[in-house]
């Protein structure tokens, strides 16, 4: 793995790569470790690295020789890599789950998947089966002295965060009801108010749906308290992963979708798969006062939103009457048929995600919008420090080539100023996950710091972790891990300095 240049000319996204290879990632993961020295390894461990990367994502996609339709519907696992004195220890454990701990000791898929995953025994079996299996497998953050577990349609698990036991679902010290959904994707506050906290949501959706927009003390005795709590109604189905913020919104986009229950209650379907985009229909964008800001108090704005699918946002920032926020869009919101093979989809048949836009004028209410990058890409982030702020650099998972889809095989970092962009790859033969920036913190520079990113190696059909120095891209260690771990979701770093701070 090294530096490349990215192709650029647009050609079949299988020119570019092994499907073999590709594939072969997804496995089923066979061992538990605890501690485990990683000493296989090029390059030099940075001297200011100091903490952990926790990771989470689908551990277990077959039971009883049937596989998972969808990778999203396995079994979350998380993984902590902790960065001592000079060394890294890997841990990693399954989420004990109750729908986990059942289908271990029956050997077999109890529970229908959200992703079209389906019990034996055909649609008769699965018709009128409405349980949510709540997995545990998209996120994973920490927030007091506890791990959170997160899969948006549910609360999340807490864990351990030295063992990574399962302590058990978490309401939140009472903040939560039972089975109340808890977004996936939290935001970070680096502190635009004096304290740094965490800003999330719940959704409840239906012909009309409900946002709870939710902030939480992040460091001291109170890590872990809510400390902001309100509900918003708004008109129509939401389907919300993700969102923004800035020092006085919250952003979300209500995504111009359908949902027909009807193929998931008969058993035909997963309820993921029930999505279908609308033709001829803008989605909206709700923009949340948070009661922190200085429009506390008032109603939300709602601006029609430009045509297309988006899972993820980059960052927003304010800029005098102006809101500036950047998102991947989609064409159309994929999925995979329930006569598909995941392990078999045609990347050419299915939408890029390209990196948009949109700025509201809060004085006029309008929007515009623009295209900051065809390349296809996904997990794009800030510096941690610098959310909701005008960040000069962002950092993503994208693709070798440079107009198409195909899967993602590089690392870009972006220049906001003057467009400049810089990579490194892992072609042909390695696959990018989402990229974690974990900023030197003896440093003030925006871009001082690392780019920690696991790597599905194809050759030797593992997984290795990639340090590479934030600022140029460049490689500074490659460790292979003692395990391999399917294409995952999401993670979080948690520098020496927050866990210091943090236990109580």
């Amino acid at each position: 793995m090294k530096d490349s240049t990215i192709n650029q000319k647009k050609n079949k996204s299988s020119d570019h790569f092994s499907r073999e290879d590709w594939a072969s990632a997804y496995i089923n993961v066979e061992k538990e470790l605890t501690n485990v020295e990683l000493t296989n390894f090029k390059g030099t461990i940075p001297k200011g690295l100091t903490g952990t990367l926790y990771r989470n994502g689908p551990g277990r996609l077959e039971r009883g020789g049937q596989w998972v339709h969808h990778p999203f519907d396995g079994d979350g696992m998380v993984m902590a890599m902790s960065f001592k004195n000079g060394k890294v220890y890997f841990s990693n454990k399954f989420i004990r789950t109750e729908e986990w701990k059942a289908e271990e000791k029956a050997g077999r898929f109890l529970y229908r998947g959200v992703f079209g995953t389906q019990k034996k025994g055909g649609a008769l079996n699965n018709a009128f089966d409405l349980r949510l299996k709540n997995i545990a497998n998209t996120n994973v953050i920490k927030l007091g002295n506890k791990l959170l577990a997160l899969w948006e349609a549910a609360s999340p698990y807490a864990i351990d965060p030295e063992s990574l036991q399962t302590y058990g679902i978490s309401n939140l010290n009472g903040v939560l009801k039972e089975k109340e959904s808890f977004s996936a994707h939290p935001r970070f506050d680096p502190g635009h108010h004096g304290d740094t906290r965490m800003v999330t949501f719940g959704v409840k959706t239906g012909p009309n749906s409900t946002v709870r927009l939710m902030e939480f003390q992040t460091q001291g005795p109170q890590a872990g308290k809510l400390i902001s709590d309100n509900k918003y109604n708004f008109k129509g189905f939401a389907f919300l992963h993700d969102f923004a913020i800035t020092p006085n919104w919250a952003i979300f986009l209500q995504n111009s979708i359908n949902f027909n229950p009807l193929p998931f209650i008969f058993g035909q379907k997963g309820a993921a798969q029930c999505l279908t985009s609308k033709q001829n229909s803008k989605g909206k964008f709700w923009l949340i006062p948070r009661d922190c800001g200085r429009f506390a108090n008032k109603q939300p704005l709602i601006f029609d939103a430009p045509e297309g699918f988006v899972f993820h946002h980059l960052n927003a920032y304010e800029e005098k009457n102006y809101i500036i926020l950047d998102s991947i869009y989609y064409s159309d919101f994929p999925t995979i048929k329930p006569n598909e093979n995941f392990k078999e989809i045609n990347f050419d048949l299915i939408p890029e995600g390209k990196l948009k836009r949109c700025i509201f004028n809060l004085e006029g209410e309008q929007i515009s919008e623009e295209t900051l990058s065809e390349q296809c890409c996904e997990f794009a982030m800030v510096n941690p420090l610098f959310l909701g702020k005008n960040a000069s650099f962002s950092w993503m998972a994208c693709a070798e080539i440079k107009e198409g889809n195909s899967p993602l095989q590089a690392i870009k970092k972006l220049n906001h100023a003057n467009g400049h962009e810089i990579f490194w790859s892992a072609a042909p033969r390695g696959f990018v996950s989402e990229p974690i920036m974990a900023p030197n913190q003896y440093s003030l520079k925006e871009d001082d710091g690392w780019i920690l990113v696991l790597i599905w190696n194809g050759k030797r059909k593992g997984t290795d972790l990639v340090i590479l120095n934030s600022s140029n891209l460049n490689e500074e260690a490659i460790l292979e891990l003692p395990i391999g771990i399917p294409h995952g979701l999401h993670g979080s770093w948690v520098s020496e300095s927050t866990n210091s701070s943090q236990k109580t």
